[in-house]
């Protein structure tokens, strides 16, 4: 287990990056290799307990419902996005509601989202040898225009496999990220183009 420290307010925060094995869904390529199909079979294994260990325990800052309701949201991804941003790990991504109808039209520029809008993002990883392990849970809300302005309005919030939720420097890990590379997109990192839902 790698550990990371990021600043928090006033004091430094110890972020345990851990890749939490998975076996039973292991396979005979690297993750690079891998088809949008063969990524869905992975998931299609991993999904319950993907979805059960973001479940467990307490979720302290990041509000309970948040993560217990992501499920039954709009699924923005056919497949298993390839690895790219968040340590080159899978995702699956999920929109509330209030967010789902502008986030599928995938805009390149001049995005409206609503305030309200949350977004979860599933994650896995492959690695080279074929091995499986599930990844955190990545989390967006977008709050009223002016409560967070140096995130443009967007809070961020991660949960581990193990359902503890992680400690991290929004603005180094975070934003910082999403406004350069999505900026214009409103922050928004779709999935790749090949695995939108249309």
């Amino acid at each position: 287990m790698r550990k990371l420290s990021v600043w928090l307010g006033g004091a430094v925060a110890s972020l345990a990056l851990t890749a939490t094995a998975h076996a039973a869904c292991d396979v005979q390529k690297p993750g690079y290799e891998l088809t949008g199909d063969e990524a869905e079979e992975i998931y299609d294994c991993l999904k319950a307990d993907l979805q059960a260990g973001y479940q467990k325990g307490p979720k302290r800052w990041i509000s309970e419902d948040f993560v217990k309701d992501y499920p039954d949201w709009t699924k923005a991804s056919a497949f298993p996005a390839a690895p790219g941003f968040h340590g080159g790990r899978f995702l699956v991504t999920y929109v509330n509601a209030i967010g789902a109808d502008e986030y599928l039209k995938y805009k390149p520029e001049n995005v409206t989202i609503p305030a309200g809008t949350r977004i979860a993002k599933e994650s896995f990883a492959v690695n080279d040898d074929g091995k499986v392990s599930r990844g955190p849970l990545f989390l967006m809300e977008k709050v009223a225009a002016g409560k967070s302005p140096e995130t443009d309005d967007w809070y961020y919030m991660m949960v581990g496999p193990n359902g503890a939720p992680q400690a991290v420097n929004v603005m180094t890990a975070c934003s910082e990220c999403h406004m350069e590379n999505f900026g214009e997109q409103g922050g928004l990192g779709y999935p790749v183009e090949d695995a939108r839902i249309r």
